[in-house]
């Protein structure tokens, strides 16, 4: 069973935070708690407090499971654009350039590590007949 934590409006433009969720995309639970730990990105740090609350989530939806147990992994992971603040900058000759600020939505989703058939699996069964 699945568990959601959300992020939004995090003052991190979306291309730098996708870099940091790149790397823990499908990693498990404790391998991806130790990335985000020490990785130097300001986002990391953004996403390791999302990574325990989603596992705190998990663990309120499943109270009688034990997170040992149930080996968890990083499903998905999703960086989306949040508001952008528009900002001017004054330029020489009586002129401005636009400044974006930009900030991000992050969505994240932790399950539980099963041994169940995946679709890969079978569709070469499919194949093989």
């Amino acid at each position: 069973m699945e568990a959601i934590a959300r992020l939004n409006n995090v003052p991190t433009s979306p291309r730098k935070m996708r870099l940091v969720a790149d790397l823990v995309r499908g990693q498990r639970v404790g391998n991806a708690l130790s990335i985000l730990k020490f990785t130097p990105n300001h986002g990391a740090i953004k996403l390791e407090k999302l990574l325990l609350s989603a596992i705190a989530n998990w663990q309120a939806k499943n109270p009688d499971a034990k997170l040992e147990e149930a080996d968890l992994y990083v499903k998905t992971i999703q960086v989306d654009g949040g508001r952008m603040l528009k900002r001017l900058r004054p330029a020489p000759q009586g002129r401005a350039h636009r400044i974006r600020k930009r900030s991000n939505h992050v969505t994240l989703v932790v399950d539980a590590f099963n041994a169940e058939v995946t679709a890969d699996e079978v569709e070469t069964k499919e194949n093989a007949n």
